[in-house]
């Protein structure tokens, strides 16, 4: 099984690439596969690259389940 997350990109470099943010963590991700990518938008990514867009709230709302459910694993141990 595959899990692919959204990340708020931080910055756009040469070649289709940008630096995309998640958690505190930055890394490299190739964006050849959407068009019209800015620093700010929200890209879902999955094994280094962008796949698509996401609406700003909906990625928020994904974000905030996923540090929730983070929450809940530590809470249980």
């Amino acid at each position: 099984m595959c899990l692919a997350l959204p990340a708020i990109i931080v910055e756009i470099r040469d070649a289709d690439m940008a630096v995309i943010e998640l958690g505190g963590v930055r890394k490299e991700c190739s964006l050849a596969l959407i068009d019209d990518a800015a620093v700010g938008d929200y890209v879902i990514v999955h094994v280094g690259y962008a796949l698509t867009k996401l609406d700003p709230e909906e990625a928020e709302k994904t974000l905030q389940l996923f540090a929730e459910l983070g929450e809940a694993a530590l809470a249980a141990e």
